[in-house]
């Protein structure tokens, strides 16, 4: 078994060993393009590849350090762990997150996780502040449209059958024009809703990518001409995934969100995906008062499995540094929300 560097020319062979879009080709060009470092490793057997890492490298600011960010990978191993700590030792990291893409519905038996959290403590590793969220809401897309419609929740479907009621459109128009609908939409969501966001340009130069990749995909909800919402959705081998999202403050009465996420789910169908990945959710026992709960009650809605990642850890390499790391990224978090509560 050998690890080295992917060459370009090897870009076809990566993509169709790894199973997350984060770990795409297209996505590693963008990371590239916002001035990040990206570095890929391919694990050969007999010379053909069988699987692949993309790791982005970060700057820890006005220090010499880095850290590195390993998004929605394969189940950890001996060969990975080797692997990371070599580039984290190359290119001067603290640390390498880990957000392995291993994840099971909350209802079965994890305990076979217990294991591969006792080995990635033994090799370095230790629980880490999530970047990702720790579940998610996923459809099955094989079932037919009248199950998917009679697994959602009455409201839901009523809200559903609302929009189309009242003549919403639900229209894909991965265009300049229709990312830019989406991007004034998203400041109106974000002022509505107090939260933050990357910037125009890292969207901008994300959807250039995915979409000649054709991973990117953009659908809007019109309504008497005017656009009420705006998604856009990866399509990444046989999986569906919702990333980003917009709605308008107008006319929230005719339920354009609803209708736009059972079209998207129709879209999957349509493209021979397997699974909707909702991107995100609370826990099995949600707190109403978390800032999240609107959108984990949306996605519920729709009836899909709830399902727990592994989780997140940071593959130490540094280790007399990373505590103080830690115990500086800790303040920093708790300043931060002290200040969202206090701002009017």
């Amino acid at each position: 078994m050998i690890v080295r560097e992917i060459t370009d020319q090897e870009k076809n062979q990566f993509d169709q060993v790894i199973s997350h879009p984060l770990q795409s080709w297209a996505w590693g060009e963008f990371r590239e393009q916002t001035g990040v470092k990206v570095k890929r490793l391919g694990v050969f057997e007999d010379k053909k590849l069988v699987s692949g890492y993309q790791i982005t490298i970060h700057p820890i600011p006005k220090t010499k350090f880095n850290i590195g960010y390993f998004p929605k990978g394969p189940m950890p191993d001996q060969t990975m762990i080797e692997a990371l700590e070599k580039v984290g030792q190359e290119e001067n990291c603290l640390f390498i997150k880990l957000e392995p893409n291993i994840s099971l519905p909350v209802d079965k038996d994890r305990s076979g996780w217990k294991q591969v959290d006792s080995f990635l403590r033994q090799h370095n590793c230790q629980p880490g502040r999530p970047l990702f969220t720790k579940y998610t809401f996923q459809i099955d897309l094989t079932k037919t449209e009248a199950e998917l419609l009679t697994q959602m929740k009455a409201k839901t479907r009523y809200n559903v059958h609302l929009a189309e009621r009242k003549d919403v459109k639900i229209v894909e128009d991965s265009t300049p024009t229709g990312l830019a609908e989406y991007l004034k939409l998203r400041q109106i969501t974000l002022n509505r809703q107090n939260f933050y966001d990357h910037t125009t340009d890292y969207k901008q130069k994300m959807w250039q990518q995915l979409r000649t990749a054709d991973i990117a995909h953009l659908l809007k909800a019109v309504y008497k001409k005017q656009t009420l919402a705006a998604w856009i959705v990866f399509r990444f081998k046989d999986k569906l995934y919702y990333p980003y999202g917009a709605s308008s403050n107008q006319h929230r009465e005719v339920m354009a969100s609803s209708l736009i996420m059972w079209e998207v789910m129709r879209f999957g169908k349509k493209n021979n995906c397997r699974i909707f990945d909702t991107w995100g959710s609370l826990g099995p026992n949600p707190d109403k008062s978390d800032p999240w709960y609107g959108f984990h009650r949306f996605k519920l809605g729709f009836g899909g499995q709830l399902v727990e990642f592994l989780g997140t850890y940071d593959l130490v390499i540094k280790p007399s540094i990373y505590p103080v790391y830690r115990l500086v990224e800790t303040i920093r978090w708790q300043i931060l929300r002290l200040w969202a509560k206090l701002k009017p």
